[in-house]
């Protein structure tokens, strides 16, 4: 089997992805650049039918060109905007798409995600794009568009009008990791609202930390 290490070890982190509620039944993806001409990838309907229960046959080896060189299944019609992704973003060794449950609140309005969390700082504010169809070519243009003005940043996330989010980085579990920081700095920003509602306190943005910013 090619690439059995790093096809397993992608089968672990899709479980944990779905079962810390950072994406849902209603999909998600994540491929890694494995070699200069190859990357595997979750299969289409990862979510749905399997409850992202994968084993390492269903990871799919693509190339470049999106063809299917080993693993069970078909490509996700996200596959477009994973490869644009990869063409434009030099050093990115891993794309995760999902639709992490507290970031949707963010994505769904249209709004931006502000940074309140010293994990989270590296990134600042996380921008949503603008809307166009899931797994459409003009969402893949759109999701290039942005990287293009990122490129040589690392880690970059963004999150997707009414769909979801976007998290790359130099490995899947770094990725990963960017992830689940994003959902802990949307749930504080919706709770610290909250409170600012309620005039127990105003939030303020203000960092004045300086926090593990190389990894």
């Amino acid at each position: 089997m090619m690439y059995f290490d790093e096809r397993k070890d992608l089968c672990e982190v899709t479980q944990m992805m779905f079962d810390r509620f950072n994406t849902n039944a209603a999909g998600g993806n994540i491929s890694v650049r494995v070699s200069d001409e190859h990357f595997i990838m979750t299969p289409t309907l990862m979510s749905q039918a399997k409850f992202c229960r994968l084993n390492p046959e269903d990871i799919l080896v693509i190339d470049k060109d999106a063809n299917i060189l080993e693993g069970n299944g078909k490509v996700t019609r996200e596959v477009n905007m994973h490869l644009a992704a990869f063409e434009t973003m030099p050093d990115a060794g891993a794309v995760v798409h999902a639709h992490p449950k507290e970031s949707m609140v963010f994505a769904s309005l249209g709004l931006p995600l502000p940074n309140l969390c010293e994990a989270t700082q590296k990134l600042g504010e996380v921008k949503t794009l603008d809307f166009a169809p899931a797994t459409s070519p003009e969402l893949a243009y759109i999701v290039r568009s942005y990287l293009e003005t990122r490129v040589g940043d690392m880690p970059v996330a963004t999150l997707l009008h009414q769909h979801g989010i976007v998290v790359i980085d130099k490995t899947l579990r770094k990725a990963y990791d960017m992830l689940e920081r994003i959902e802990y700095n949307a749930y504080v920003n919706i709770h610290a609202k909250v409170f600012e509602a309620l005039g127990i306190c105003k939030v303020n943005n203000n960092n004045h930390y300086s926090y593990n910013l190389d990894e």
